[in-house]
């Protein structure tokens, strides 16, 4: 028997629609499915009425993964997929896998050899990257920065040496509503002449990017409570 393939299903980054965002493929690859691994049920099936407003959502199984999910809780997928039913991984937000639980299960579908397709589709991290000026030879991603402020301002430190050092692009993020504290953490602790990219609102109507210094930060800065955002630390060429 065959084994189903897992297929990793970009949603949009907050937008109302999505015919500008998701190509026409992979939207009518997704319709097509009826298992799906998600990060948010209702999210999900509000997603997949966006691409198609006649989905049967009543006719779908949907199987929750979340960071508390681990190797045996995503077998119940794994035994689907092990019987050729195909199997869409649909994140909150952007592309699944990267901050994303849906990786623990990709890890799983790798070991059982079941064919893992990504398809193409709107990543924050990525968009800030690219309209940063930064190095996109060499950067890293470190997802959230700690809670707590000083060994969050330890690891703004230590981020913006290793840029200076060595030219590696350095991005993160902060969740929604603690985006004014990170703003004020970097604009405080950063050197003068450092630069600072911000990402917000990516893709959507509010779009916002720039890279600029921080002492130019201090002047423009913005409020971006509650609107998902990047930040990366970087070099020019």
């Amino acid at each position: 028997m065959a084994k189903g393939k897992l297929y990793l299903i970009p949603t949009t980054l907050g937008s109302e629609t999505t015919q500008h965002i998701i190509p026409a493929e992979v939207a009518q690859l997704a319709i097509r499915l009826r298992s799906f691994a998600v990060e948010d049920i209702k999210s999900a099936r509000r997603y997949l009425r966006k691409l198609d407003r006649e989905f049967p959502i009543d006719e779908s199984r949907f199987f929750v993964i979340n960071k508390r999910s681990t190797a045996e809780d995503v077998m119940p997928i794994i035994r689907l997929l092990l019987s050729s039913e195909d199997v869409g991984v649909i994140s909150e937000a952007g592309c699944p896998g990267i901050a994303d639980p849906g990786a623990e299960l990709v890890a799983v579908a790798h070991q059982h050899e079941i064919h893992v397709h990504p398809l193409v589709g709107p990543s924050s991290i990525l968009l800030t990257l690219i309209a940063s000026g930064f190095n996109g030879q060499q950067f890293a991603f470190h997802g959230y920065l700690p809670k707590d402020r000083k060994e969050r301002v330890r690891k703004i430190k230590d981020l913006e040496f290793n840029s200076r050092k060595s030219g590696v692009t350095n991005l993160f993020m902060e969740t929604p509503f603690r985006n004014n504290n990170m703003i004020e953490d970097l604009l405080n602790e950063l050197m003068d002449d450092t630069l600072l990219c911000i990402g917000s609102d990516l893709t959507n109507p509010n779009e916002r990017i720039q890279t600029m210094t921080v002492a130019e930060w201090r002047e423009k800065a913005y409020d971006l409570n509650k609107i998902p955002a990047i930040f990366a630390i970087g070099k020019y060429n």
